[in-house]
């Protein structure tokens, strides 16, 4: 049996749902931090998904991107505590191991928006096409700059892990961009001289402001900046604003949260690619309930190894060849 996304949407599936599950069924929620309204918007999501299904519900998270720790005890908490489903959004690789125990205690392990790089430590990635949606800002870059031979590229990354998604979202632009990237797999590869460099910036506008300080410092003349989220976006403005060079440089960046929304239509965001965390969790809390109501595990999307919860580019500029949505559709859908 597949998962049938529409179904699982409709009320009279979720009323079934309700009705089948026990109210001793628990359902676990681990975000790499509960600050970054992308996370609170899943909270949210698995919240309300968790109390229309019938389910416990509880949330964990750690402090800040790439903190695994607190995420590793999250899991062995909800594993003791019996749960029949952990969503978590991984932190980094180190806590597969503790996923696969969860595995084998009979526990339905779906990642969100964060694939694990270890196969048998999830049933299934619910998640936004992260290479397309940094393919999206990275061809509407090009497409918006015109000629881009004299392009000086900032990359501000999460950090040098290699996390899954950083990777994509990093060389999903690049590929859209039309640089040429050797290695799929590794942030870096490329040997572009119009790649200035790349930099971590913790996902968070402390570390954008911090890591776009230091390119600039190493070309003053940067004039497209990539950026994994909107928090990084705006540390990033910040630093060019701070040097009076706010002007010179487009800004993409992924996520489409409603600041980033909002970002993108005051003009300090060119474009951003959108995603949907409140309906990554509620259909990820939906999978927990079939699980525990009959076995039935999710299966990934026609042609991909996930569940893919879709994708738009928002911009006011939109660029010939590349499909977007403007800001007034994008803060009707943000967070959704």
């Amino acid at each position: 049996m597949k998962f049938n996304t529409k179904a699982l949407l409709g009320a009279a599936a979720i009323a079934l749902i309700a009705g089948s599950a026990s109210a001793a069924d628990l359902a676990c929620l681990i975000t790499k931090n509960n600050t970054n309204p992308f996370f609170v918007k899943m909270k949210q999501g698995a919240e309300e998904a968790a109390k229309a299904a019938g389910l416990d519900f509880q949330a964990f998270a750690g402090e800040k991107d790439g903190d695994a720790a607190p995420q590793i005890t999250a899991i062995e908490n909800c594993v003791a505590a019996g749960a029949k489903g952990i969503l978590i959004t991984p932190s980094n690789d180190s806590v597969g191991p503790a996923l696969k125990e969860a595995r084998a205690a009979g526990i339905l392990v779906i990642a969100l928006d964060t694939p694990l790089a270890d196969p048998e430590a999830q049933d299934m990635t619910f998640a936004t096409d992260n290479f397309e949606a940094g393919l999206l800002i990275g061809k509407w870059a090009a497409a918006t700059m015109g000629d881009t031979a004299g392009a000086k590229i900032a990359m501000l990354d999460i950090n040098k892990d290699n996390i899954s998604v950083d990777v994509a979202r990093d060389t999903g632009f690049l590929k859209g961009f039309g640089i040429e990237v050797p290695d799929l797999a590794v942030m870096g590869s490329e040997t572009d001289p119009r790649v200035i460099g790349h930099e971590s910036s913790d996902a968070n506008p402390e570390g954008g402001l911090r890591a776009m300080e230091t390119l600039l410092a190493k070309d003053p003349d940067i004039n497209v900046v990539y950026t994994i989220n909107e928090p990084a976006a705006e540390g990033a403005y910040q630093a060019l604003k701070n040097a009076g060079k706010e002007n010179q440089a487009i800004i993409v960046s992924v996520d489409g949260g409603c600041p980033g929304v909002a970002s993108v239509k005051a003009g300090t965001i060119g474009a951003t690619s959108q995603q949907y965390p409140l309906k990554m969790a509620a259909l990820g809390i939906d999978a927990i309930a079939l699980y525990a109501k009959d076995g039935t595990k999710p299966t990934a999307s026609e042609g991909l190894t996930f569940f893919n919860t879709g994708v738009n580019l928002v911009t006011d500029k939109p660029a010939a060849g590349v499909d977007s949505i403007d800001s007034a559709k994008g803060t009707e859908l943000c967070w959704g």
